[in-house]
């Protein structure tokens, strides 16, 4: 469970407007069965009972899930509170996420960024993210970017592609580090070939641009696909833009207007005036 997105127009679209967006991580379904999340509910209530932390965490995601018992935030929340005062990072983190996202509890980030921290000085590389979110928001922390970075770069480091994508945003506006544009690229190819949206949109925009990388319509394209293809609206925009010049793909109104109407439909206006466009001209 995890409780963690013409062509000139690129950079108005991409880089030069980042939105660090919250993530959603705690409890982890891969963890769970690794640590008995499979047990049956009953030995699992017995071990949480018996002051077992790994138990209540994992009986805390039951509950969040609704796996093999009702689906209860309260009782979730209130197990997964037992462990994380065991010091268990991983309930540390879930439980920052619930007070962060007001599930089974109310909403408080200053709550949420202190359970957050215990995670994260363990090397809790969700937590580690999700504190360097706040600090980027200023919830619950001052806002400071330098602190963001730096947690994002522990996370980062630890693998998390999420991190490495928002790592990158820092490196591209010299957001809490020196801008570097050769450091945002490395970081957000690290987190696209992990899957991640965001890194996928800004890579694929390096390369229709030739920010650092030579330009190539070709990757652009692809990169642009995939982060398209998980519902991130300005690459689909951008995708859309591809196909309405045959810029790494055959052009093809059609799919052009596909991507641009789908991108239009999460409320992209540059997306939206793009289609008004297209119906003047009759495109």
């Amino acid at each position: 469970m995890n409780m963690r997105r013409g062509l000139a127009a690129v950079v108005a679209a991409g880089v030069a407007g980042l939105l660090l967006l919250m993530v959603v991580c705690g409890c982890s379904t891969t963890n769970a069965s690794k640590d008995g999340g499979e047990l049956p509910i009953a030995e699992l209530l017995e071990a949480a009972n018996n002051g077992d932390a790994v138990a209540q965490h994992n009986l805390g995601c039951r509950y969040h899930e609704g796996n093999g018992v009702a689906k209860d935030m309260v009782e979730a929340v209130k197990w997964l509170r037992k462990a994380a005062e065991q010091g268990l990072p991983r309930a540390q983190g879930a439980l920052g996420v619930c007070y962060r996202d007001g599930d089974g509890v109310e909403k408080d980030y200053a709550l949420a960024a202190m359970w957050f921290r215990k995670a994260a000085e363990q090397g809790h590389m969700y937590a580690q993210c999700d504190l360097g979110n706040l600090y980027a928001k200023g919830k619950g922390v001052a806002k400071d970017m330098s602190e963001a970075a730096k947690w994002f770069l522990k996370s980062a480091e630890q693998g998390d592609a999420l991190a490495q994508g928002y790592l990158g945003c820092c490196y591209a506006e010299g957001e809490g580090v020196a801008k570097d544009m050769s450091e945002a690229v490395k970081w957000w190819r690290k987190g696209a070939e992990q899957g991640d949206s965001l890194a996928q949109r800004y890579l694929g925009l390096c390369y229709a641009q030739g920010e650092v990388v030579a330009t190539d319509y070709d990757e652009a394209a692809k990169w642009l696909r995939k982060a398209a293809e998980q519902g991130d609206a300005v690459a689909q925009y951008n995708l859309g833009l591809c196909y309405g010049k045959g810029k790494g793909v055959k052009k093809s109104s059609k799919e052009g207007r596909k991507w641009i109407r789908k991108a239009a439909d999460q409320g992209l206006e540059s997306a939206k005036q793009a289609l008004e466009l297209m119906k003047l001209f009759g495109e």
